[in-house]
């Protein structure tokens, strides 16, 4: 029970679970935030991880207090730990897709990974090729399934970590930075859960209209004559 409540918790409000690393000190709250990110990316399993919104809220802990001057996370040591953290979660997922991914897919342990979202990666790999691996980054569900599909699909290590690692870095770079600047600002700290939830619902839109579109979007076959 313990670490559902830490994950249920950490869904929730991601700004109060850093403050509680903090508390612990630097050195294991960027371990957290490394693992978190990590596992988003690397473990077929989690694709429900909050790695958005645990970003942003970073970055606000990296700005600087308002009266003190003084952050509690140092920026120069949050970025490369999450700059890190996709670049070999990917590498990670891509390995375990290569090598597993049918027999997982197979498995139906991965409840997560229904056919529609399957289908919908597969899609995008189709339709942009090595591309898919840098716009999948920027979609819940989808950042998780690319590398896994990417490397059942067989596409050249090669060709994969190139997106990959760009994918990665404009991704973290750009929640954390907006977290960092943005953070601070007093209607945001008001309505920070709010905030949250509006980049949840916001990255999520278009991984719902892909499934809806898959769902409701096929043209009923044509009659004869």
């Amino acid at each position: 029970m313990g670490i559902i409540n830490f994950f249920v918790n950490l869904l929730k409000d991601p700004r109060t679970a850093i403050a509680s690393w903090i508390a612990m000190g630097v050195a294991p709250t960027l371990g957290f935030i490394f693992l978190i990110v990590f596992v988003e990316t690397g473990v077929v399993f989690f694709p429900f991880l909050p790695g958005d919104s645990l970003l942003f809220a970073a970055g606000f802990f990296a700005a600087p207090d308002a009266k003190t001057g003084v952050s509690a996370l140092p920026l120069f040591a949050l970025l490369p730990v999450v700059w890190c953290a996709p670049i070999i979660g990917d590498q990670c997922n891509y390995w375990i897709g290569h090598f597993f991914g049918r027999r997982i897919i197979e498995s139906g342990k991965v409840k997560a990974m229904t056919p529609e979202r399957i289908a919908k990666t597969e899609a995008m790999i189709d339709k942009w090729g090595p591309l898919a691996v840098f716009l999948g980054r920027f979609f819940p569900f989808i950042r998780t399934f690319m590398p896994f599909i990417s490397g059942i699909s067989g596409m050249r290590w090669s060709r994969f970590t190139p997106f990959s690692v760009l994918g990665g870095l404009c991704w973290s770079t750009l929640f954390t930075l907006l977290g960092y600047f943005f953070g601070g600002i007093p209607a945001v700290q008001k309505h920070f859960e709010l905030v949250i939830i509006a980049i949840l619902v916001l990255s999520l839109i278009p991984t719902i209209v892909g499934l809806l579109k898959a769902k409701f979007g096929k043209k009923a076959p044509a009659t004869e004559a």
